[in-house]
């Protein structure tokens, strides 16, 4: 496959607009997470922003690679694509902006649902596509283990 870098770099771009202005919006909101109890294994503030920035890129490029395809499924998998971006993105209000932490959780969890449906139909088209975005869904399990911790961590 020969690669269109126009294509492959506006995916790229969308994905990582897509986080960020999620960011940006709660970018107010992440002081008052340092002052959370945290379960076993939160990693330092730094970690997010470097761990999604790479998660927004491969997902960019899995989309890319899909967007190429001549399948007939490539249209649903892309809005499945779609519509888990726009639940990721409702995430960080929910959590940072609400401070909602058990609804986060079950929001996440329908998130991670959205994210398996989506490997699983990029998976038909195209494996490489799929396979670039398991870190995405091992990174949404592991978030919804501190998420789950934080919100059982801080009830009152």
């Amino acid at each position: 496959m020969r690669i269109k870098w126009k294509p492959l770099l506006l995916s790229i771009a969308f994905s990582l607009a897509v986080g960020g202005l999620s960011g940006f919006l709660v970018r107010n909101d992440f002081a008052s997470y340092q002052e959370l109890n945290k379960p076993a294994f939160s990693p330092p503030g730094w970690v997010f922003p470097l761990v999604w920035t790479i998660l927004y890129i491969l997902m960019g490029i899995s989309a890319y690679i899909i967007s190429q395809t001549r399948n007939s499924m490539r249209e649903p998998a892309l809005f499945l694509y779609v519509v888990q971006l726009i639940v990721n993105f409702l995430w960080a209000p929910i959590f940072f902006g609400a401070g909602w932490y058990l609804f986060a959780f079950f929001w996440l969890l329908f998130l991670i649902y959205l994210v398996a449906a989506m490997v699983y139909d990029f998976y038909k088209i195209q494996p490489f596509a799929a396979y670039l975005q398991i870190p995405y869904l091992l990174w949404l399990i592991f978030a919804a283990y501190l998420n789950l911790g934080i919100w059982m961590l801080n009830r009152l």
